[in-house]
């Protein structure tokens, strides 16, 4: 059942537990300001909350993804900067943190923040014509929305340099030949390729993929024993859950399971 809630500068849609979310600032190439950054992170922290959300797309309204910070808001410059860019961080860290799968839809620009929104999300599917930048350098600024981290994971710490340096704009297609882009697809078939990708995780097993993706999320800052050792409590929490015994009972039925996330 379809359910849609509007804020100020996003649009959410929930059906069958599909969650997407829409950046709605299209006369501003969905530039995020700060009402976007706090509706953005109230979102996210519901998404984690709710047991009925399975998984999260982001994209953006008018043919764009997200053209970065919106640095001619009012407010973008004229309060204490620290406590600024805080706030902005914990809205990418609510985003990190949400244990749910993430997808970036992104047809047109995602720039700056609005790049790394997109990499912040666990998939990233672009249309052909799509583009990105770590625009930051060409606006006097350094990397931020999760920037610093994320790149280097992504493309390795040469390769994140140029990008960061050099604030070029790189098509979808190459932007997919360094990993930061799981697919390419034309711009038409964007909106279907999407929607099954999100359909087929929304019909997993919910617990067993977050704790696989909180171990992929680690996998850089723990050693192979601890990995190990992180492997077997969650599959010793898997081999308990009702979900594990429908998915043995399905192989053996011959038939797709449903899972219920216990």
């Amino acid at each position: 059942m379809a359910q849609s809630s509007s804020f100020e500068t996003v649009i959410v849609d929930r059906t069958d537990g599909v969650v997407t979310l829409t950046l709605n600032r299209p006369e501003k190439k969905n530039a995020a300001n700060d009402q976007m950054w706090s509706d953005l992170k109230t979102v996210f922290e519901d998404v984690a909350r709710r047991d009925d959300d399975r998984v999260l797309v982001i994209t953006g309204a008018g043919g764009a993804f997200c053209s970065g910070a919106d640095l001619s808001s009012p407010n973008a410059l004229a309060e204490n900067g620290l406590a600024r860019m805080r706030r902005i961080g914990s809205t990418a860290l609510a985003l990190h943190r949400l244990s749910k799968p993430t997808i970036a839809k992104v047809g047109g620009v995602a720039a700056g923040a609005g790049c790394n929104l997109a990499l912040g999300c666990d998939l990233v599917v672009a249309s052909d014509d799509a583009r990105f930048s770590e625009i930051f350098a060409k606006r006097g600024l350094s990397l931020d929305f999760g920037g610093s981290w994320l790149l280097p994971r992504l493309v390795g710490l040469h390769k994140a340099k140029e990008l960061a340096f050099f604030a070029d704009v790189i098509s979808a297609q190459e932007a997919e030949r360094l990993g930061i882009v799981n697919r390419v697809v034309p711009a038409a078939e964007l909106d279907g390729f999407v929607d099954d990708w999100a359909r087929r995780l929304a019909a997993g097993p919910p617990m067993a993929l977050s704790m696989t993706k909180t171990m992929l999320n680690n996998s850089f800052m723990v050693s192979m024993d601890q990995a190990l050792e992180d492997e077997a409590r969650s599959q010793n929490v898997n081999f308990g859950t009702k979900d594990f015994q429908e998915a043995i009972a399905a192989f053996l039925q011959k038939r797709e399971p449903r899972f219920e996330g216990h």
